[in-house]
């Protein structure tokens, strides 16, 4: 670098935000850049199969849609997204046990992540805190952070969150002068550690949250991809005043589309929605078009019964390989549904040196660090069981359980 770019790139910094200089690379995408490598096993990406999809059929679709509704398709649309898309996703959270939702309460947004940001911006001041999971979607952590908003755990365990924890939690935050706006829960089949938040937990939750006058802000992509056991009603069903929903297309359909949508309580939705607006305008109307194609003339609900039936074959040949190879000393949660399973290994043990390792050794996770908004996780990892098939999720495994035995790299202590 020359001396004039080093000097235009400092002042160029100076001219940062504390929001934008705060941001951080997330540590997903960095590992989504070694899973291009062919020579590794990545057990790291939550991509759906998407090969299992009528490719043909859609490529139809979209085509159709430009050669007769091309100057629609392609122009400017409601920052509501579609009518017809909107009254469609009436029918797909209809399918999900949630049937106190009305046309007026959707919008449709670029994706759940816009969804997250919309909130951000609606509820929050620098200096908020918003409570969470510990681990939760880093995708989350990562817009709570741009926000300059503080992100606190609450107590879980292999049931989700404790709602006594929560309350403590509350009471201790409050006592100390934070002003708390939200919860944000993912509450089945968490990403990153799988676990789905118990039954009987939720109307708790909901009654803790709205006695407080703190919002929850509902994460469900993962809602439908369940493979065993018995589903809970959504938070959203139990409370349509005090719960902002988030659904996305991204693991029932495409990610690509970067579709998703948000069921906002009647009294908040102009606020949200015109948040949304500010920065995308609108959502794509290509995209929203293809997508009430493909729900109008697809068996949408049959595909989601393949992708099961196909996840539920990876989770198991994925619980397997670790029954078989894992050390002792190793432990993992027992999804019912989603695409993860998270680890616990040894205290002391350093998952980002151990992805070092891993790439050496031909395969590649996320380090659970990554997802926790405590950073008490350098001991955890995530494993994704959604894109590779049973034989090379068991190669994978093997992989990595060789390096365990081997003896990991410890965490620094200094």
């Amino acid at each position: 670098m020359t001396t004039a770019s080093q000097s235009l790139t400092t002042l160029h910094e100076s001219l940062l935000s504390e929001r934008a200089a705060g941001i951080k690379q997330s540590a997903v995408r960095d590992v989504f850049e070694l899973s291009l490598d062919p020579s590794l096993v990545s057990l790291a990406g939550g991509n759906p199969f998407l090969q299992l999809l009528p490719l043909e059929k859609i490529g139809e679709m979209a085509q159709r849609i430009i050669v007769e509704q091309g100057p629609e398709a392609l122009q400017y649309g409601s920052g509501l997204g579609t009518p017809e898309l909107r009254a469609q996703i009436i029918d797909v959270m209809a399918a999900e046990g949630i049937t106190n939702v009305g046309i007026e309460d959707v919008v449709v947004t670029n994706g759940s992540q816009s969804a997250q940001d919309m909130a951000c911006k609606v509820f929050c001041n620098p200096g908020d805190t918003v409570l969470c999971e510990d681990p939760t979607y880093v995708g989350a952590l990562n817009t709570f952070e741009a926000y300059q908003v503080t992100a606190r755990p609450v107590g879980t365990d292999e049931n989700g969150l404790i709602p006594a924890a929560l309350r403590e939690r509350i009471a201790e935050l409050r006592a100390a002068g934070e002003r708390i706006k939200f919860l944000y829960t993912i509450p089945n089949f968490n990403n990153p550690s799988g676990i789905t938040l118990a039954a009987e937990r939720r109307q708790e939750i909901v009654e803790i949250c709205r006695e407080a006058g703190i919002l929850i802000l509902e994460d469900n992509p993962y809602g439908m991809l369940r493979y065993e056991g018995t589903p809970a009603p959504t938070l959203r069903s139990l409370d349509p005043e005090n719960v902002i929903y988030m659904g996305s297309f991204s693991k029932i359909f495409a990610p690509g589309l970067r579709i998703g949508w948000a069921a906002v309580p009647t009294h908040l939705f102009r606020r949200f929605y015109l948040a949304g607006e500010a920065v995308a305008l609108c959502p794509p109307t290509l995209n929203q078009m293809i997508i009430s194609a493909y729900l109008n003339e697809h068996d949408w609900k049959g595909q989601i019964t393949k992708y099961n039936d196909l996840y539920r074959s990876r989770r198991d040949a994925m619980l397997a390989a670790l029954a078989k190879y894992l050390p002792a000393g190793v432990t993992h949660t027992h999804p019912e549904g989603g695409f993860f399973i998270w680890l616990t290994l040894p205290e002391g043990i350093d998952t980002y040196a151990l992805l070092q390792q891993g790439v050496k050794a031909g395969v590649i996770f996320i380090p659970g660090a990554a997802f926790s908004p405590s950073g008490q996780a350098d001991n955890k990892l995530r494993l994704a069981f959604c894109s590779v098939d049973e034989k090379t999720i068991e190669e994978g495994v093997q992989r990595l359980s060789v390096l365990l035995e081997k003896g990991a790299p410890q965490t620094h202590q200094g």
